[in-house]
């Protein structure tokens, strides 16, 4: 950042008083301007025992399969975004049950959070950022071809989870590879 929002004066990165992390400070007006984690929600989304993906027809990881999810907007809570990321991904509705998987991601400055969910009908199809959508049994999953590592922890966990009978709530942190 090199200028303000709120005035247009020059920026610096400093400590401000009462603080402990550098931060971008106006000059001018004294403005601070806090960067902050953005949260990437969506959820496992369950028909008939099987799972439905998303294949991205968007950068990142153009062609690559994943879970419907994206980022959260402004005045929405975690669980409307799961389901407008879904709806918008894969044309899905869907029942959300509980919180399901929290995955840090503190080098890209990211949390993803995933809901477990149930299917409300078959009628699901590509969205505008979707080349194509498609419901996956476990050994079927394409594990090769998932876009993001979030996604394969998420889903490992699910079918750990569903084999055992009992979904527990699992939090991970990723580092950078």
């Amino acid at each position: 950042m090199n200028f303000c929002s709120e005035c247009g004066g020059q920026l610096r990165l400093l400590i401000p008083e009462g603080d402990n992390l550098p931060r971008h400070v106006c000059q001018h007006c004294g403005t601070i301007h806090y960067q902050n984690p953005k949260l990437v929600v969506g959820c496992v989304a369950e028909w008939d025992d099987q799972i439905l993906l998303c294949r991205r027809s968007i950068a990142p990881r153009y062609g690559k399969w994943t879970l419907p999810a994206g980022f959260m907007e402004n005045g929405e809570t975690t669980a409307q975004a799961a389901e407008r990321e879904t709806l918008e991904e894969a044309c899905a509705r869907v029942e959300l049950g509980p919180l399901f998987s929290v995955v840090n991601i503190p080098h890209i400055h990211q949390v993803h959070l995933f809901y477990r969910a149930r299917l409300l009908d078959s009628g699901f199809a590509a969205g505008l950022e979707t080349l194509e959508t498609a419901l996956f049994s476990e050994p079927a999953v394409p594990w090769q071809e998932l876009a993001f590592q979030s996604v394969t922890l998420c889903l490992q966990a699910y079918f750990a989870d569903r084999r055992a009978g009992r979904f527990l709530l699992h939090e991970e942190a990723l580092q950078p590879r």
